[in-house]
């Protein structure tokens, strides 16, 4: 095997083996008594319930990770790359088409092994804990429209790539960096209106006193609001959330209905309060040009991988190509990707709690949303005693110990 690909075949089974570590030192974690912490706010049959939840989906998630190791390193010692190259070759198409039909045909292979698990996920696990309300009509609807999106959207992005990198040599990276980026950047603009439409149905607040009360804050705060959304999230899930998406105009507050439904107008002008708050302290803008700017890297190391024979030897394949090339240098980045993302969920976690301190702030206090947040977490079956290292590989979002205490200190 060359340096290569001992590296990758190492860095592989490393990352399978940690994610492994994480999981089990997070059940083990698991309380049988509910702390101190949180008596009071979870009573002891929720509290177990929400035990056995964190303990089936660890187990559950063991089976795919291992498949998707194993299929990755069969495919890989058994020639597949190189093979699926001479199919593709076969076609006779030029090399753009050829390029979609090679990544296609992966993407759809990877797509059919995980689609019983997804169904399990959403059909049996989440059933049995009380979640599921995705009818198997909307779960296949949803499946179609992804792929579909996929194929437009990820299939114009990988002609741009494959163009660029064919077309203009050594420049071709930071050529494509600020084309994607562009792509990018007016979906940020399109996705609220047009895309995410396609799954949710999001109609506007109904007047009210809790509308009354959300636009009265978001303009005491100096946040232009003209509307806040409520999505239609109890068509898949019993579980609750809020979000913000959007820049500019057509930025955009949403409540699930669910959410809607077991809170009451204070607490949920406390959630919008911690969602304004990530715009108004710049995370929405800093988060972007952290991505834009993590997109380069992987383009800068990309152009390097691309050109060089060595990767290709790596991996068995003869004729060096682009649409390979970025395939394997996916598997080539994986490693890189973890470690980095370990900075990625300690930023989102630092932004979080600058998110709540800007309710408490703002709403004079921090009780309220301290509530909602325990709501939240009990009505979802969040895991209240995750293992710290686990929260450093997983949590975008701070445990509810630790954002409990922040808002009450």
């Amino acid at each position: 095997m060359t340096p290569i690909a001992i590296f990758v075949l190492f860095a592989l089974v490393a990352e399978f083996v940690l994610h492994r570590v994480a999981d089990w030192l997070n059940v083990e974690s698991l309380s049988p008594t509910i702390p101190p912490a949180f008596e009071g706010m979870i009573d002891p049959e929720a509290f177990a319930k929400s035990q056995a939840y964190t303990r089936v989906r660890t187990r559950f998630v063991q089976v795919p990770a291992l498949l998707s190791l194993v299929t990755t390193l069969g495919f890989w010692f058994a020639g597949g790359f190189q093979w699926l190259d001479e199919v593709v070759r076969g076609f006779g198409w030029e090399p753009t088409a050829t390029g979609l039909a090679y990544i296609g045909l992966l993407f759809a292979a990877s797509t059919l092994l995980s689609l019983p698990f997804s169904v399990y996920s959403t059909f049996v696990i989440e059933e049995r804990f009380g979640f599921n309300r995705t009818t198997p009509k909307t779960f296949v609807a949803d499946a179609l429209k992804g792929l579909v999106l996929a194929a437009v959207i990820g299939g114009t992005l990988l002609v741009l790539v494959m163009y660029f990198f064919e077309r203009f040599g050594n420049n071709a990276w930071w050529i494509a960096w600020v084309a994607v980026s562009a792509v990018l950047l007016l979906l940020q603009v399109v996705a609220p209106v047009w895309i995410l439409p396609i799954f949710n149905k999001f109609q506007p607040l109904a007047e009210g006193e809790l509308r009354d009360k959300l636009l009265a804050y978001a303009k005491r705060v100096g946040f232009g609001l003209d509307d806040v959304f409520v999505v239609d999230g109890s068509r898949r899930s019993a579980k609750a959330n809020a979000f913000f998406t959007g820049i500019g105009k057509r930025k955009r507050v949403a409540l699930y209905d669910t959410l809607l439904e077991k809170h009451t107008p204070d607490e949920l002008v406390a959630v919008v309060a911690h969602e304004i708050g990530h715009y108004k302290r710049g995370h929405i803008v800093r988060g972007f040009l952290l991505s834009i700017a993590q997109l380069g890297v992987i383009f800068f190391c990309l152009g390097l991988a691309v050109r060089s024979p060595a990767l290709f030897e790596a991996f068995g394949v003869e004729q060096p190509s682009i649409y390979v090339g970025l395939i394997l240098f996916s598997l080539l980045w994986a490693p890189l990707s973890l470690a980095l993302s370990f900075g990625m969920t300690a930023f989102s976690r630092r932004n979080e709690f600058e998110a709540d301190r800007f309710a408490r702030e703002t709403l004079g206090g921090g009780e309220v949303l301290a509530r909602a947040l325990e709501k939240l977490s009990v009505d979802s079956l969040s895991n209240l005693t995750p293992h710290p290292f686990y929260v450093k590989l997983h949590y975008s979002h701070p445990p509810l110990a630790a954002r409990l205490a922040a808002l009450r200190a």
